[in-house]
């Protein structure tokens, strides 16, 4: 089977497309033929070395997949040989086949495409968790999401919406603002050309917002503290725009709280809890309320390509590595 491989951290240009053996599931596993993965921002570091998370090399990255599953372990009483499936790995999405956690991995609705199930688990699942777990949004609050037009912004701007929020959308470029209205957003903020806080002051009349979801960093997570409401909630997500120095005098005075949102870890110490949120993302994608953005579908060898895409800030909603195109 093939597969992309890291052999050494650096740019998307230094992975490596090679046949590779085929895979044995453990007891408690199953081998998974891959369809498809999503590229996530993640994804970027851990090729970089720049990851909580480091596997050893070498490895190929890519953990949102979907595909047939093709083997099982003994142990495996939840999934058979030819389930359509889809969930999370720690890493090796990248590649013809898998072997994953039998756990990890749930039955993929006949309804969803390969394409939309790996987009799915992570962006939803994530923003899920920050806006119910984390923020416990309330019908009638003001929700600021930043990068509202990358995969997990644009999954708060549409579960917001769907959670009764006033939903603003703060991005870089009218297009993708574009987007996010689509999506529900109620206003928008181009964060290139307006300033963040002053704006988001002004549509809230001076009262600032109820939550923000920041799943950027870099400098905008100052101004969009700034622009928070008495006890608001901030929601720290992520940080392709760097890790920000936040001066710790602005929660003291807003009385506001800053949250952070990790979601994988939520599965683990959670695991009942994760399930509940899985299972309500997937009714409300059955009852047609949720719809992945696929912005773009890459082939497998072309997968260093849609990293860099992702590093450059070139995509709106999700991007796929297809095992298929």
């Amino acid at each position: 089977m093939k597969a992309i491989l890291c052999k050494e951290y650096g740019p998307p240009a230094k992975l490596v497309l090679e046949e590779l053996p085929p895979l044995e599931p453990g007891p408690k596993q199953v081998v998974i033929n891959v369809k498809a993965c999503s590229v996530n921002f993640p994804d970027t570091l851990m090729i970089q070395g720049l990851y909580q998370f480091k596997p050893p090399m070498p490895f190929s990255p890519g953990s949102d997949i979907a595909g047939i599953v093709t083997s099982v372990g003994a142990e495996v009483k939840n999934l058979k040989v030819g389930d359509e499936v889809f969930g999370l790995i720690p890493h090796g999405g990248f590649s013809e086949e898998v072997v994953a956690d039998a756990k990890r991995i749930f039955p993929k609705p006949p309804s969803m495409s390969f394409n939309v199930a790996a987009s799915f688990m992570m962006a939803y699942a994530t923003s899920y968790h920050a806006l119910k777990d984390r923020a416990r949004l309330k019908e009638g609050q003001t929700l600021l999401v930043l990068g509202a037009s990358g995969g997990v912004g644009l999954a708060a701007v549409e579960l917001g919406k769907l959670m009764g929020a006033r939903v603003i959308a703060a991005a870089s470029t009218a297009e993708k603002l574009a987007l996010c209205q689509q999506y529900g957003a109620d206003e928008i903020i181009n964060y290139r050309e307006e300033d963040l806080k002053t704006r988001a002051k002004e549509l809230t009349e001076g009262k600032g917002v109820d939550v923000v979801y920041d799943p950027v960093g870099g400098d905008y997570a100052e101004a969009a503290l700034r622009a928070t409401a008495w006890k608001g909630k901030f929601l720290v997500v992520g940080f392709p725009a760097g890790i920000p120095k936040i001066p710790l005098n602005l929660p003291l005075l807003k009385g506001c709280e800053i949250m952070g949102v990790f979601w994988g870890r939520f599965t683990a110490e959670e695991p009942g809890n994760n399930m509940k949120n899985t299972m309500a993302l997937f009714q409300l994608y059955n009852e047609g309320k949720l719809n992945p953005h696929i912005d773009k579908v890459y082939p497998l060898a072309e997968a260093p390509q849609a990293l860099q895409d992702m590093m450059d800030r070139k995509v709106k909603g999700k991007i796929i590595v297809s095992m298929e195109a």
